[in-house]
């Protein structure tokens, strides 16, 4: 029962007691209102069980008194031969009967078809024990929920007003931000009965199942807000249960997933004889427009709330949530790693932290470092380190070949920090640069995609340099530096002859509907095409001669940086900017 306990001028202490003796008594009645309303069948054929076996216990006493009062000498000899049984057949009737009810009821309320119930307990919110203090990383998602709460607490206010009871809220964005925290977070500040289910968990392969355990999770809900006052209903995943409607193509499949969505619609549309403080909160990673648009129109999920990657400071605050639960070296700069871990989910964040004491528990450390905390992010990010034996001559070609990169991207891309460099073989590569962003990116410009292209082409530049010859190593730096090319000219409208247009979406356009019709030719002439490939060969060369230009120049610093890496097989941030002010170089300025 959610109440206001404010206390106000007028009243006393005696007063306000009184108001929350009676609003336990009143919720109290409201339980054992419930209770016999939800087991009244149980309740009635256990009444009549015991009723019918005390009258055949006395009609057969009655029975038994009589015939031991007879006269008949052949009634006498039977019943002093057969008693027993009469006993033994009186205790038998009365343990059946019970069972006999017992049986009928189970069958009465579905007892064959359990599969169709969802098995989900309600948890009281003050239990849950998560609150406003622990959800971090999401300011803004936060701002939000704080009102939701206040909508489904303050009913009173909202209905003075002529508002309406909030039904639905619809928490979206990528995975590991915290969706689910934060919708505990409401139940727990809310106060509110918590029932949490995953949207899978309504989908099988028998028509039907889908909606009667949606029909069930309403009752149950409704029936815990009759009682507490109010009830949250979390979906997970729902894009498996709310994905848009489509005709079913024979299986039966599509027609379990419309039939339980409609159902779902029908609970939240509100057609029924009393409205019920039930709030749904359903969370997604699908993009909107995958969910079907009967459930986001007003009256079902009436707020959307956008829970986002955390930016700067709030990873910040997150690494300094984190490290509260584990023993590590003060001098750790939580500033640096929240520069370090751009992109980067509230769980991942926590997932490094834990890695981070299991490499220091490893290393036998009482602590973590900085140190353990690199290389849990080198392992999360690019993998374990492989042992793979290479000969000096191989370790050579990798140095240069990472050398070219690290050099290009502290000159040619100044908005990313040169932060490890490593011939030690990780994942997939036999080496890495790892960058670094110099500030969050949300929109990039022309100049920033031609300082990546400038980077991945460093290897091949230093390659041709040092060693007179180029290697297989480039294979990924070409394919990344095509696809940036590529897509400047064809999409985004950044070549050098100035051709504006997405072309790629025509083409694609071709590809899908035009082998439909038995379409072959090409929406593009060739003379287009060709244009646009040349755009994009200019960009590649034009940048390519860039980098050869500046490791010409920069020859000594690039050898001192190769023999570095060959030496240690690691640098790390301080190491590497450490090289370049031997060199008397700085980053240039971000334009």
């Amino acid at each position: 029962m959610i109440a206001s306990n404010r206390l106000t001028d007028g009243e006393s202490y005696d007063t306000l007691f009184k108001h929350l003796k009676k609003g336990t008594l009143e919720m109290n009645k409201r339980k054992l209102k419930l209770f016999f309303k939800m087991h009244w069948i149980a309740i009635t054929v256990s009444a009549l069980c015991v009723i019918i076996a005390i009258s055949f216990a006395f009609f057969l006493r009655s029975a038994i008194e009589a015939w031991i009062t007879s006269e008949s000498y052949f009634k006498k000899t039977a019943l002093a031969q057969y008693g027993l049984f009469f006993y033994i057949f009186l205790v038998l009737n009365l343990i059946s009967l019970p069972l006999s009810g017992a049986l009928w009821l189970w069958m009465m309320q579905g007892g064959h078809m359990k599969f169709t119930q969802i098995g989900k307990k309600a948890v009281e919110g003050k239990d849950i024990r998560i609150h406003w203090k622990d959800v971090i990383g999401m300011e803004e998602a936060k701002e939000e929920a704080m009102e939701v709460v206040r909508l489904m607490t303050d009913r009173a206010q909202l209905q003075r007003i002529g508002g309406k009871i909030l039904k639905g809220i619809l928490m979206m964005g990528p995975p590991g931000c915290g969706k689910t925290y934060l919708a505990k977070a409401i139940a727990t500040e809310a106060n509110m009965p918590f029932i949490a289910m995953s949207g899978s968990e309504f989908i099988e392969m028998f028509v039907g199942v889908g909606a009667s355990r949606i029909r069930k999770l309403f009752k149950q809900a409704q029936q815990l807000a009759y009682v507490e006052g109010g009830c949250i209903i979390f979906i997970d995943e729902l894009d498996a249960v709310g994905a848009q409607r489509a005709v079913d193509r024979g299986f039966g499949g599509q027609t379990e997933s419309n039939t339980t969505l409609n159902q779902l619609l029908i609970e939240m549309d509100g057609l029924k004889d009393k409205e019920h403080n039930v709030v749904i909160i359903g969370a997604t990673n699908a993009p909107e427009s995958f969910l079907d648009q009967a459930l986001l129109r007003p009256g079902r999920f009436d707020r959307k709330i956008y829970v986002e990657l955390p930016n700067l400071e709030e990873r910040q605050k997150l690494f300094e949530y984190y490290l509260k639960g584990v023993k590590f070296d003060s001098s750790i700069d939580l500033l640096r790693l929240a520069r370090l871990t751009v992109s980067n989910s509230p769980a991942d964040i926590s997932n490094l932290i834990r890695e981070a004491a299991l490499i220091a528990i490893r290393n036998r450390k009482e602590e973590i470092s900085m140190k353990e905390i690199s290389e849990a992010y080198d392992r999360v990010e690019m993998g374990v380190k492989h042992k793979v034996v290479s000969t000096q001559e191989e370790r050579k070609k990798i140095a240069y070949h990472e050398a070219g990169h690290a050099v290009a991207m502290y000159f040619l891309a100044p908005h990313s920090d040169v932060f490890k460099a490593t011939i030690l073989a990780r994942g997939g590569a036999l080496g890495f640069v790892m960058p670094q962003p110099r500030e969050e990116i949300h929109v990039r410009t022309k100049e920033q995609y031609l300082g990546d292209i400038k980077v991945n082409l460093g290897s091949y530049a230093a390659e041709k340099l040092k060693l007179k010859t180029t290697t297989s190593g480039v294979s990924q730096d070409f394919n990344t530096a095509t696809w940036y090319a590529h897509s400047m000219v064809w999409k985004w409208g950044m070549g050098p002859s100035g051709l504006i247009g997405n072309y790629s979406m025509i083409e694609n356009m071709r590809e899908e509907y035009g082998s439909f019709r038995g379409e072959k030719s090409s929406l593009l002439s060739e003379e287009l095409k060709e244009r646009l490939n040349n755009d994009v060969q200019k960009i590649l060369n034009e940048c390519l001669r860039e980098v050869e230009d500046l490791l010409k120049r920069e020859d000594t610093l690039l050898e001192r940086f190769a023999q570095e890496l060959l030496n240690k097989d690691e640098l790390n941030y301080d190491e590497i900017e450490a090289i370049f002010k031997d060199f008397g170089k700085a980053r240039p300025c971000i334009s």
